[in-house]
């Protein structure tokens, strides 16, 4: 641990700045994590990219197929090849507590920054405040790592940021993943936007965020390795200049990647998004690999599709 419980949010504030990526997985033909691939993909992102910090075995990664060992694992590797260069911050999401718990002593023995937790599905339940604030209370309570929310329709609801603004009063509540619609997440920035960190995983709205909120934290999706390569790293070139006040310049060349974005949306199956980013990768030339059940792959069909689109959206390799 590099800080104490109650510095949390302080060291959060301080070191998670600009753009965190979540990591896809790569699994080989027999469906094994594919443990040299993924260190290859880490080295690139974070030293061909300059991404600054890695979300590990989150819903990008497939966290849900993956056995407690393996997400041990997959956590262990990257906070090796991050080192002193990237932050981490690791996915322990699970509906069991225990293995919340598990996976967050193990994020801080192999020295993670930080964790994140979803809100658990809640059946039956419609009344979420005092429940969700003792869920991350308990958390909070037994693990000293600095915790973040996540909140996100898969759990079957969003968490209100008036919950939210109450959970965030937890000595070592750092941060939020909300990916809620905009006037829910700019509410929450306003009621504690100045205790934790505020983020959403949709790049388009990222500059936005910069200018109109304040944010300083892109916390995480895909996009970062997917719009860049080493040589066309459009997103940090946005991101430097919105941090840097100059908005107008920034707007210019963040809507020069709307071709790549447009690319990526009309060429994903609905059904397989997961898929459809580990081809993407490998057309980039990182390492992709299969999904495991229930993921479904692309079809030869679905490929050539987005592999023509990939030929014609302007990315410079």
């Amino acid at each position: 641990m590099k800080y104490q419980k109650t510095e949390a949010k302080a060291h959060a504030r301080e070191t998670m700045r600009g753009i965190w990526a979540a990591a896809l997985n790569p699994f080989d033909d027999t469906l094994a994590l594919n443990e040299d691939g993924l260190r290859r993909n880490i080295r690139h992102w974070i030293d061909d990219l300059e991404i600054q910090g890695l979300f590990i075995a989150g819903k990008q990664g497939e966290f849900w197929s993956m056995s407690i060992e393996e997400r041990k694992r997959n956590m262990t590797i990257a906070v090796e090849e991050c080192g002193e260069t990237a932050g981490t911050i690791m996915s322990i999401s699970d509906q069991n507590v225990d293995t919340v718990l598990d996976l967050g002593y193990h994020a801080q023995e192999c020295g993670a920054d930080y964790v994140v937790v979803h809100a658990p599905m809640l059946s039956f339940c419609h009344d979420r405040d005092e429940v969700l604030y003792n869920y991350y209370k308990y958390l909070c309570d037994r693990l000293d790592i600095g915790i973040a929310m996540w909140s996100h329709p898969d759990s079957g609801y969003l968490m209100e940021p008036e919950t939210c603004a109450r959970i965030a009063e937890l000595p070592n509540i750092m941060a939020i993943k909300y990916s809620v619609p905009r006037e829910m997440y700019a509410r929450l920035t306003r009621l504690v936007g100045d205790k934790i960190l505020v983020s959403t995983s949709a790049e388009a709205d990222w500059l936005d965020n910069i200018e109109e909120l304040g944010w300083q934290l892109y916390l995480c999706s895909s996009p970062p390795y997917q719009l860049q390569t080493k040589n066309d790293r459009r997103m940090h070139e946005y991101t430097r200049l919105a941090f840097a006040g100059k908005f107008a310049e920034a707007r210019r060349v963040r809507d020069s990647l709307d071709p790549v974005r447009k690319a990526i949306a009309e060429t994903k199956p609905g059904g397989k998004p997961t898929a459809h980013g580990k081809y993407w990768q490998e057309l980039l030339g990182q390492v992709g690999g299969r999904v495991r059940h229930p993921m479904l792959e692309l079809t030869e069909a679905e490929k050539a599709t987005t592999c023509a689109a990939f030929e014609d959206c302007g990315l410079q390799l």
